[in-house]
């Protein structure tokens, strides 16, 4: 195949993901589903992830110049920034990961060192591809499996009415009671750990990590062994190890080492802590640094990991701060001009309050009136008092401190307090209650001090 024919064929690849990954619409639609509001930072971060499929697509000349483009949201705490970037990592299966800036100090500082997000991040790529490939070889593990417990039940050379009858049993739930004799590689053998740790070395022994196992071999007692278990205990074993015969641990490293590099999120939360204005009372020199060691990342550079080295140049970085103190031009021009993209989201309204309640799938009052149907409790609510509960969420975030939706639990939890409390004990006749305004004003007012100053409140 001639050159320009596998260039060819690697744009039709890539035109079939372009076509595959959804619009910026599409994506747009599926955060409504999740999150209230905002809808402006849903269209922009939207868009900046379909630019970063579409850069793929470019001239191989022209694609190294048009760099991915990482986003700053700026809004109050709980406004939905870190949900935004949760969900599209799920929608796009992606790994991601949320840090806090302020957990990161420039080397030197006592702290964590930046690179280690990136190391994070992979450690999260590789738990995300070994749990897709397990689901992909499970029905075949769970054949194997059950084979396995058949030879043992009835042998290797039963008649075929034996065989029969013994199946059906076994797959009707009949025999998980029964003892069995099942050889199988003992879990975590070996008491050094998987992998050899130098100081200094992340994680590695030249260029890549080399397990112990395959250093000492069976030193540790890599041999199999028979037990005697219940064959309900004995299929988790077997389905186990069937899996892990199928897993390319080599393999897989390689492919989420991948898809880090190419589809990671990462999330930095409270970057305005590492701001600083003229204002600022000490610690410039070290928050300063925190952001000198955030731009190579940012920019893009090569982090060595115990999995390999992995380029960070198409990570999509989203960086979040309330920024009550500070502002986004405090940071330095380096850095933001690493974040081009710029997002502002505003505060929640008595209507966002109302919609977060009730709209969502597992909105929150549908995550606590299922609690309680464990009890057999069954829980109506008043539309007037879930207006009431969003007004008051309100008036205390802008009274108080705008804590956003992250308030309606305090409230929530307030409301619910003397019915948590009794469910266990109601009576058959009483397990059908209804939230209406007198009861609301009754719970809350316990909670609620009242006065001019509402900081006396305690939600």
């Amino acid at each position: 195949m001639s050159e320009s024919t596998i260039g060819v064929s690697i744009k039709q690849v890539l035109q079939q993901s372009l076509q595959q990954f959804p619009t910026p619409k599409q994506v747009v639609e599926f955060l409504d589903k999740r999150i209230i509001g905002q809808s402006e930072a849903k269209k922009i971060v939207a868009i900046a992830l379909r630019n970063r499929v579409r850069q793929k697509l470019l001239p191989e000349g022209m694609r190294e110049d048009v760099t991915p483009k990482n986003i700053l949201m700026v809004g109050p705490t709980g406004c939905g920034k870190t949900e935004i970037a949760r969900t599209l990592a799920k929608l796009l299966e992606a790994p991601f990961i949320k840090v806090e800036a302020t957990k990161y100090t420039e080397i030197g500082y006592v702290g964590k060192d930046v690179e280690s997000i990136i190391k994070d991040l992979v450690e999260i790529s590789i738990k995300n591809m070994k749990l897709k490939k397990r689901s992909k070889f499970t029905d075949q593990a769970k054949q194997k499996a059950e084979d396995k417990i058949m030879l043992e039940l009835v042998g290797s050379s039963p008649s075929e009415e034996t065989f029969t009858r013994f199946l059906k049993q076994l797959q009707e739930g009949k025999l998980e009671d029964r003892e069995i004799e099942v050889e199988f590689e003992p879990q975590n053998n070996n008491p050094l750990g998987g992998m050899m740790d130098i100081p200094g070395g992340n994680g590695q022994i030249g260029i890549g990590a080399l397990p112990l196992g395959d250093i000492f071999g069976k030193a540790f007692g890599g041999s199999k062994k028979k037990k005697k278990m219940k064959i309900c205990d004995a299929r988790k074993i077997l389905i186990d190890e069937a899996i892990n015969e199928q897993m390319d641990e080599e393999n897989i490293n390689e492919e989420a080492l991948r898809d880090a590099e190419e589809n990671g999120i990462v999330f930095i939360d409270e970057i305005d802590k590492i701001a600083f204005s003229n204002n600022a009372k000490g610690g410039e020199v070290s928050r300063e640094g925190v952001q000198r060691d955030l731009l190579p990342l940012v920019e893009g550079t090569i982090v060595n990991t115990k999995y390999g080295l992995i380029k960070t140049d198409n990570i999509l970085f989203i960086a979040s701060g309330a920024f009550y103190s500070s502002k986004p031009s405090d940071l330095s021009p380096e850095l933001q001009g690493r974040f081009p993209i710029k997002v502002s989201l505003s505060s929640l309204t008595v209507e966002d309050y109302v919609k977060i309640l009730t709209e969502p799938e597992n909105s929150i009052l549908k995550q606590y009136s299922a609690l309680l149907e464990t009890e057999g409790v069954s829980i109506e609510f008043e539309e007037v008092v879930v207006r009431e509960i969003a007004t008051l969420t309100e008036r205390l975030n802008k009274e108080i401190e705008d804590l956003g939706a992250r308030r309606l639990f305090s409230i929530i939890e307030a409301l619910f307090a003397e019915i948590n409390f009794t469910a266990s004990d109601l009576p058959e006749y009483q397990k059908n209650l209804k939230i209406d305004t007198p009861y609301f004003n009754t719970q809350l007012s316990k909670m609620l001090k009242l006065t001019k100053d509402l900081k006396n409140s305690l939600i």
